[in-house]
C-alpha cells in the first residue's frame, strides 16, 4: 500500500524506473535488480502493517522493506536471473492456460517456474533482456497511467487489485493497455539487443587492441 500523500511521487518513480528498465535493463541489470528488489520489499513491508496504522508507519515499513529487498537482490545476482526466468514462465503459462480454462493448478505452476528458473540461468542474456523489457514496460505504464489521471492505479497495488504488479490479469486495463504493454516491451527488446551488441563489439575491440 502506498500512502495517499506519496502517490504522485511514487507514480513518477514507477514511470522513470520502468522506462530505464525497459530500455537499459541488460546494461544496468544490477541497478534494475536493486530497483525491483526495493519495489518488492516495499510491498512486503507495507503488507505486514495493519491497514489502520497511519501513513508514517506505512512509509517507514515500506522504506525498511525496500532497502532490505534492494540489498538482497543486488547481492543475489543469480537469484535475480532465476526469478526473472520463473516470472516469464509463470506469465506464459497463465496466458496459455487461461485461453482454455481458469487459473493453472498450483503444482503445475510451481514446476513451470522451476523449469523457467533453470533455463534462465543457462541463457542469461536473452532472459534478462526480455524479462526487463516486459517488467519495465508494465511498471512504466502503471506509473504513467497514475500520473495522467488514474490516481487509483498505484493504490491498487494493495491486495484486492494485484493486477498492477502481477500483469497476468489484464482485464482492468482492457485490450488497449495490453497492446501498449507489448508494443513498449518489443521496442525495449530491440533497443536492448542493439545496445548490448554494440557493447560486445567495443569490448572485443578493446581486448584485441
Amino acid at each position: 500500500m502506498i500512502p495517499a500523500p506519496y502517490t504522485t511521487t511514487a507514480a513518477a518513480l514507477f514511470a522513470l524506473g520502468g522506462l530505464v528498465t525497459c530500455f537499459a535493463g541488460y546494461r544496468l541489470f544490477r541497478f534494475v535488480l536493486g530497483l525491483y528488489g526495493f519495489f518488492l520489499g516495499w510491498m512486503v513491508g507495507t503488507a505486514l502493517i495493519d491497514a489502520n496504522n497511519g501513513a508514517v508507519m506505512h512509509l517507514m515499513a515500506g522504506l525498511g522493506g525496500g532497502v532490505v529487498g534492494a540489498i538482497v537482490m543486488v547481492f543475489a545476482y543469480f537469484v535475480g536471473v532465476g526469478l526473472i526466468g520463473a516470472g516469464l514462465a509463470a506469465m506464459a503459462l497463465n496466458f496459455v492456460w487461461r485461453a482454455f480454462s481458469a487459473d493453472p493448478p498450483t503444482l503445475i505452476l510451481v514446476v513451470v517456474c522451476v523449469i523457467g528458473a533453470v533455463v534462465a540461468l543457462n541463457v542469461q542474456r536473452w532472459v534478462v533482456i526480455f524479462g526487463t523489457a516486459l517488467a519495465g514496460a508494465w511498471t512504466a505504464l502503471v506509473g504513467l497511467t497514475a500520473l495522467f489521471g488514474d490516481g487509483a492505479a498505484l493504490k491498487a497495488a494493495s491486495a484486492p487489485n494485484v493486477w498492477v504488479v502481477y500483469p497476468t490479469n489484464l482485464m482492468p486495463g482492457g485490450w488497449m493497455l495490453t497492446a501498449a504493454w507489448f508494443v513498449l516491451a518489443i521496442v525495449g527488446v530491440f533497443v536492448q539487443m542493439s545496445t548490448s551488441s554494440k557493447m560486445g563489439k567495443k569490448k572485443k575491440k578493446s581486448n584485441d587492441g
